[in-house]
């Protein structure tokens, strides 16, 4: 049986397209077991994809009743409350999410949104580890996910890729769907993250920026291209942020 001390927690990251977990050595920031993925069931609905959490609970072994466990979810979360869904069914919206999940799975969780989760890990493990000051991860996917740390607390449910630049939510002409859906260069790409990027830092004045989501692998062809005042780095731990980031949050809180 593993240890239940706060060094070790499980970590659930729930997406669009498939549920991953884990149990995390936190003290490392590694995974002391396989990462089980199962995909999100079509539809996305709550019971659905709560009954896929109990499974993939199942598969982590013998984990001991008092064992932290966080999950993260793609939503604005208050409260325990989802009152958004990206990629899941609008059945999420205004749902008491973790006290189904509770329900279904016996015991205490800390539920939180998937890009502070990220965001969270980064700091703790990743990118920004043992950086001070403001903290600014962008996630850039199929919209733009953002998460605020200041002084390792997280600031929670920032939505930052709906500001309004050049009439909309620019997360519609900055995200990577963006790129791809309008065959962008990796020039013209840059020419709309730069504006993006330049706004952030008028509004924010942040320390660091950390850019995740799966295009921040090819870094290398448009972070250099970007004129900021501010340092931009990609995200190191890619796949396992949200689960490292959520298993982090359920043992030692957000300090």
């Amino acid at each position: 049986m593993l240890s239940s001390a706060n060094t070790v927690a499980v970590g659930i990251d729930i997406g669009g397209t498939g549920i991953k977990g884990a149990v995390v050595d936190l003290t490392t920031g590694t995974l002391l077991t396989d990462r089980v993925k199962i995909p999100t069931p079509s539809g996305g609905k709550p019971n659905d994809i709560v009954e896929t959490v109990v499974e993939l609970l199942s598969r982590l072994g013998d984990i001991p009743e008092d064992a932290h466990v966080g999950i993260c979810f793609p939503a604005v979360v208050k409260n325990g409350r989802t009152m958004s869904a990206a990629n899941v069914s609008n059945k999420w919206i205004g749902l008491e999410a973790e006290a189904l999940f509770e329900k279904a799975l016996g015991r205490d969780i800390t539920f939180v949104n998937d890009a502070d989760a990220a965001g969270y890990a980064e700091v703790r493990f990743g990118a920004a580890k043992d950086r001070k000051g403001l903290v600014l991860l962008t996630t850039l996917g199929t919209g733009i996910g953002t998460a605020i740390i200041y002084n390792g607390v997280l600031v929670p449910n920032a939505e930052l890729g709906h500001l309004q630049i050049d009439g909309g939510d620019y997360e519609l002409k900055a995200s990577y769907a963006a790129k791809e859906r309008d065959s962008l260069s990796w020039d013209k790409w840059t020419e709309r993250l730069q504006k993006y990027y330049t706004e952030l830092e008028k509004l924010l004045s942040p320390d660091l920026f950390i850019v995740g989501g799966g295009v921040s692998k090819n870094y290398a062809d448009f972070l250099p291209l970007l004129n900021l005042n501010t340092e931009i780095l990609p995200a190191v731990l890619r796949n396992n942020a949200g689960i490292l980031g959520a298993a982090d949050l359920a043992a030692n809180g957000n300090s």
